[in-house]
């Protein structure tokens, strides 16, 4: 892992800065966002992508750095460029391991994607945080339907269903992988942000800052929810869970405090496990009809279903009287920041 003292060094030379990411997954809302702050932003591309983000005026980049594989963040010229660098889903996913030691400053806390990129951390975390959680099953557990996943931030991609021992033994011989019971329930994903600065208006109160409810989505998942066609067509598909994008959703009120409970305690558990966390997360749910909430994820970081929210969602507009993305969010964070001379609090 690179220290934060040496990310620290490079923070330092940068008279501005200028917000980078991949062009992937949440980044022209991210792109946006920084424009409308008036921040410039440089996308990190394949050479076969970049014409599509060339073709949205008001969400593309400021630069491009074409790359041929994702996995080589170009560090040289983004620290040349006085780039922070904001981690997303596939960010995560294809930098893989190389994520820890990239000496560019990253926006967050990268100890955050350690912890949810390994999910054995990731369930440690949220018993710290004392949130309710699924079984987590051995193999030689497993007595009823089970749900398989595998490392990485992969969008539900490979995940399945085993019913038994004997069908796990089957389907996944030696594979690395973690167990969980299947719960039958709403999918929920709320979209938080935590901010250290405690002078600020907004926001429910934690030991360490503020937390702001920028939206939720429910995710749509390949043939996870198209199985009803399926089945009265007669076909009997195996249940997949890939993700294939995102649907808005607002809650009933009386739920909310609840979720701001589940988003001030993952954040208070963060600082006595890693330093905290800074910025957007997520905390994955599912609410059973007895309107119990149980945890399944975290991710330490911008979530896809954010993007139904360009101008904000039902709860920004409660918070802020201009148009507000998680994106937008992200870029007066780190204004704020600099005009506090407070970025190295919020920067590793």
């Amino acid at each position: 892992m690179v220290t934060r003292q040496k990310i620290h060094e490079i923070l330092s030379e940068y008279k501005d800065f200028r917000i980078a990411t991949i062009c992937s997954h949440s980044s022209l809302q991210i792109f946006r966002g920084a424009r409308q702050e008036g921040i410039k932003t440089v996308g990190i591309v394949k050479k076969d992508k970049k014409e599509l983000y060339e073709s949205f005026p008001l969400a593309k980049p400021d630069e491009f750095l074409v790359v041929d594989d994702y996995a080589d963040v170009p560090e040289d010229e983004l620290r040349a460029r006085n780039a922070i660098i904001i981690p997303h889903g596939t960010f995560v996913e294809y930098v893989g391991e190389k994520f820890d030691t990239l000496e560019v400053p990253i926006y967050g806390n990268r100890n955050s994607i350690v912890w949810e990129r390994s999910r054995s951390k990731m369930f440690e975390w949220l018993h710290k945080a004392n949130i309710k959680t699924p079984r987590v099953l051995k193999p030689e557990e497993i007595d009823g339907p089970a749900l398989v996943k595998f490392p990485g931030a992969k969008g539900g991609r490979g995940y399945f269903i085993v019913k038994s021992y004997e069908d796990f033994k089957k389907k996944v011989g030696d594979r690395k992988c973690m167990v969980q019971e299947f719960l039958i329930g709403v999918r929920a994903y709320p979209h938080y942000f935590f901010s250290p600065f405690k002078d600020q208006d907004t926001g429910y109160k934690t030991k360490q800052g503020k937390l702001e409810l920028l939206g939720f989505d429910r995710r749509v998942e390949s043939s996870a929810d198209e199985i009803a066609r399926a089945v009265s067509a007669g076909i009997n598909p195996p249940l997949s869970f890939t993700v294939i994008g995102n649907e808005p959703l607002v809650l009933r009120e009386s739920l909310l405090s609840e979720y701001m409970e589940i988003g001030r305690k993952t954040s208070e558990a963060s600082f006595e496990l890693f330093d905290g966390m800074f910025g957007p997360f997520s905390v994955e749910t599912i609410i059973t009809d007895e309107l119990k909430i149980y945890a399944f994820e975290i991710s330490a970081r911008i979530v896809a279903g954010t993007n139904f929210y360009p101008d904000g969602s039902p709860y920004s507009l409660y918070y802020y009287k201009e148009p507000m993305s998680t994106g937008r969010r992200i870029a007066r964070e780190l204004k704020n920041a600099k005009a506090k001379n407070r970025l190295q609090d919020v920067i590793y």
